[in-house]
Parts: C-alpha cells; sequence; structure tokens
C-alpha cells in the first residue's frame, strides 16, 4: 500500500492546475530562469537573453507606436 503523502513535485504540480492561463505563463518563465540560473551560474550573456525574451514576451502581436517618419533624422 502506497503512502498518502504528496512528494513536493505533485504539490507543485496540483498549485499550478488551479492557476488561470496567464499564471501559469509567469511560472513556466520562472521555472525557465531558475534552470538557466542553475546550469549556468555567473554567465551574463544568458541572463541578458533570458531577460529580454522575458520583458519582450507577447509584444510581437502589439502595433507599433513609431512610423518610418519617426527612424528620419533631423536637423
Amino acid at each position: 500500500m502506497g503512502s498518502n503523502k504528496m512528494t513536493l513535485t505533485d504539490e507543485i504540480i496540483q498549485h499550478v492546475q488551479s492557476l488561470p492561463e496567464p499564471l501559469k505563463v509567469e511560472v513556466l518563465d520562472f521555472v525557465e530562469y531558475l534552470e538557466l540560473k542553475n546550469k549556468k551560474s555567473g554567465d551574463d550573456a544568458d541572463w541578458s537573453a533570458l531577460s529580454l525574451s522575458s520583458a519582450m514576451r507577447g509584444m510581437e502581436d502589439e502595433p507599433s507606436p513609431y512610423s518610418v517618419d519617426d527612424l528620419k533624422e533631423r536637423f
């Protein structure tokens, strides 16, 4: 007969399953951050890539507030 005690992984899964989708995305971001931190502690390039990808997530569908005219240099 098995024990009724849940493992830590089971508890985490139970909590995550009850969250709405946007919060599940945040949990995934955090888990990926922890994996990267564990894998490459001290490597600033990896931290920058993770920070940038996290900051930019979902922005590809947003309309830009700038036009081509904003790129022109004026004197």
